[in-house]
């Protein structure tokens, strides 16, 4: 058996088209543009290619992109300034303050700034309470691009074993939520559980979002379960260069596993795709015009 490929890529784009046919529809029917404010603090290179693809996508798919670049060593009562601004602007519906932020600032301060309404990272207190809490709530986007990659193999997550291996704030968490919102049986793993392997085995659904890479081996897998990888490592070659792999032993696991994501290829093309469903949710949302269709 060999698992079938999810096409992370292909998913993302067809998601994106289905944005900007809603963000046509906003703008003729109610005369909205959706606006997204991104802010840049220093210069670090994996971040200003991210920030650039984000600028690139969202006006591709119709919306106001707005970019903030802040210097390394800006002080935090100015980021905290910027934010309190963007909050009040009303051209801005989602707001993204790209992490990590420089050590000197305090990111959970920085985050509480944003108003819950615009937070499109779905990292606010008030949001992750929302969602924990099975309300309506802006969902962060890695976490809702893993459901939507799940539901491309399973139209239904209904009383589905899954496993989350990884609690971050970012992912692991906010992902165990979306999931039991689906009504899928969850177990929430990490670096301290025990027999990781003998939990996996049992699980239909796995998700890794542990940063380890391959950390998951093909044999821990229960033969015909759906694999999402989140991870995204990069490790040295024989050739002296370096390669990206995922959470996932992905050879090993393509004989086992139903259907599984590639790395890279697979949940990264998401997250923008979703950071822009977020920000047309954000701005429909703030003007009481019914929820988009996406």
């Amino acid at each position: 058996m060999t698992a079938r490929i999810i096409d992370g890529k292909a998913i993302a784009a067809d998601l994106r088209a289905r944005v900007a046919e809603e963000v046509a529809r906003v703008k003729r029917e109610n005369g909205l543009t959706p606006g997204l404010a991104v802010v840049l603090v220093g210069n670090d290179p994996a971040s200003e290619v991210y920030v650039r693809s984000k600028h690139t996508q969202t006006q591709a798919a119709g919306m106001a992109s707005f970019e903030h670049k802040l210097p390394a060593d800006v002080a935090q009562a100015d980021l905290l300034t910027l934010i309190a601004k963007l909050n009040r602007d009303p051209a801005v519906h989602g707001i993204l303050v790209q992490l990590p932020l420089p050590k000197h600032l305090h990111t959970e301060t920085v985050i509480n700034a944003i108003d819950p309404a615009k937070d499109v990272d779905g990292l606010h207190p008030a949001n992750a309470g929302r969602l924990a809490g099975g309300f309506a709530a802006l969902s962060p986007c890695t976490p809702l691009g893993c459901i939507i990659l799940t539901k491309s193999v399973h139209s239904s997550l209904e009383g589905m074993n899954a496993i989350v291996i990884g609690r971050s704030n970012l992912v692991g968490r906010p992902l165990v939520q979306l999931l039991l919102n689906e009504n899928a049986t969850v177990t929430i793993a990490h670096s301290r559980s025990r027999d990781l392997p003998k939990l996996c085995a049992q699980a239909d659904l796995v998700y890794a979002a542990v940063g380890k890479p391959e950390m998951v081996r093909g044999s821990w897998l229960k033969p015909g379960s759906t694999v999402i990888d989140v991870g995204i490592n990069r490790i040295p070659t024989a050739e002296g260069k370096t390669k990206l792999v995922g959470d996932v032993a992905f050879q090993e696991a393509l004989g086992v596993a139903g259907a599984i994501t590639p790395v890279p290829g697979g949940v990264g093309q998401m997250t923008v795709a979703c950071l822009l469903v977020n920000t047309l949710r954000a701005a429909c949302a703030i003007h009481k015009l019914p929820a988009p269709g996406v």
